[in-house]
């Protein structure tokens, strides 16, 4: 952690040293979110674009010198990061915008973008020499913990809902994890593993509690950047959940400003369910996310579906300090977009995934995007981690297959031919 300056409460900017071991400010117990500070200064000395450019390793661990861990620390053996961003013309046309983006996480090794938080995850609990790592999730980072543990040989327990995705569990299982399939939500699931973590010991990987799962996630943030040559798009649209995903985005565009490699940020926008719409409500009502209380979440998309968002502060900070927006969509919506992308970009999206999209809809037909802009999509997972919420959704676009005999003949009069 050559370039760590330290650690900086988000609520009362207190500092810790680099060599802190805790999780969150002394002051404030585990609502104090620390944020890892670096000397930009020292680093923009040593590592500019053009070493970047040289760098022919592809993963996340490219950007190592704004990363919290030491120059020679040991990764995980899979390719996590490096994953496609493509131009999607179709969706640019449908809506009417100059260029939309979609940058495709259901490529990481076990099909989201929390492959990148787990990955950090991995690597400093090794540091600390734990035995354990433990997290809580709806899904996505438990397989993405489990996975990434599995290439190490690393011991891990996770937590989460068992009304979770069966593809998800699924992955949790072929993993070798310890797996505890709660009788609750996603929030009853977290504090139960909060509750454990303390109690024997185990290294707490979770998001909105550990400051490293930010920097792991930020790197999608510097790949976006990165492949549009450090010309920044005018939006990002992320769908948010616990906020971690957005969080990240946003510190990415902080250190790259910091290294004076943009000239500002894009606007980032938050996209959620109607049904777990937290960070909607905290945005148009004004009120403080500090104290305002959990509601409760429902929404086929699990993924981002969080009674109280844990990195809240920072995602709220995300859109206000870059000139975005939360936007709510409904779940028909987010339905309604996973044909729509998989068609218009061939990225198919778990639901989460496609709220991303769902939202820069209503975005554009709110005004909040104008026929000018260039903006990304951060689709951040995959849809075969839920097969079910997909055939539901094509179901809807009234998308079905032909059931026929295997002759020519049955063929042609499904096909409506003489």
């Amino acid at each position: 952690m050559s370039n760590v300056t330290g650690f900086a409460c988000v609520i009362c900017d207190k500092t810790y040293p680099a060599d802190f071991a805790g999780y969150v400010c002394a002051d404030h117990g585990n609502e104090g979110i620390l944020d890892v500070r670096y000397d930009y200064e020292r680093i923009a000395s040593s590592w500019t674009k053009k070493d970047l450019d040289a760098n022919r390793n592809r993963t996340m661990w490219r950007y190592r010198p704004l990363l919290p861990v030491r120059p020679d620390a040991s990764v995980p053996p899979l390719t996590v990061g490096g994953t496609p961003m493509y131009d999607a013309a179709p969706l640019a046309a449908d809506l009417g915008i100059a260029k939309v983006w979609v940058k495709d996480e259901g490529r990481q090794p076990t099909a989201s973008l929390k492959d990148r938080a787990s990955a950090m995850a991995v690597v400093k609990a090794q540091e600390r020499r734990a035995g354990v790592i433990t997290t809580a999730s709806t899904g996505n980072a438990a397989a993405a913990l489990a996975g990434i543990s599995a290439s190490v040989g690393q011991k891990n327990v996770i937590f989460v809902p068992k009304t979770a995705p069966e593809a998800k569990i699924a992955q949790l299982l072929a993993y070798g994890s310890t797996v505890a399939l709660v009788n609750g939500n996603y929030n009853a699931s977290f504090e139960l593993c909060m509750l454990a973590a303390e109690a024997y010991g185990w290294y707490n990987r979770n998001t909105g509690f550990n400051p490293f799962m930010t920097e792991g996630k930020k790197t999608a943030g510097f790949e976006i950047l990165e492949d549009l040559e450090w010309s920044t798009p005018d939006a990002i649209f992320v769908s948010v959940g616990d906020g971690s995903i957005i969080g990240g985005v946003h510190k990415a565009m902080r250190d790259a400003l910091s290294l004076g490699w943009i000239d500002e940020p894009p606007r980032l926008y938050g996209i959620q369910s109607a049904g777990s719409d937290y960070m909607v409500q905290a945005y148009e009502s004004g009120d403080d996310v500090l104290t305002k209380p959990p509601i409760a979440a429902d929404t086929v998309a699990d993924s981002i579906s969080a009674d109280l968002p844990r990195d809240r502060i920072k995602a709220m900070r995300a859109v206000t300090e870059t000139g975005g927006a939360y936007i709510r969509v409904s779940d028909d919506d987010i339905l309604d977009a996973v044909p729509a992308m998989a068609g218009g970009a061939g990225v198919f999206a778990e639901p989460a995934g496609a709220a991303a999209y769902a939202g820069l809809i209503a975005a554009v037909d709110r005004g909040l995007v104008s026929p000018s802009d260039e903006v990304v999509v951060l689709s951040t997972g995959s849809g075969l981690k839920d097969v079910a919420s997909a055939m539901k959704a094509v179901t809807a676009a009234g998308t079905k297959p032909m059931y026929i005999d295997p002759t020519l003949d049955a063929l042609k009069e499904a096909l409506g031919h003489q």
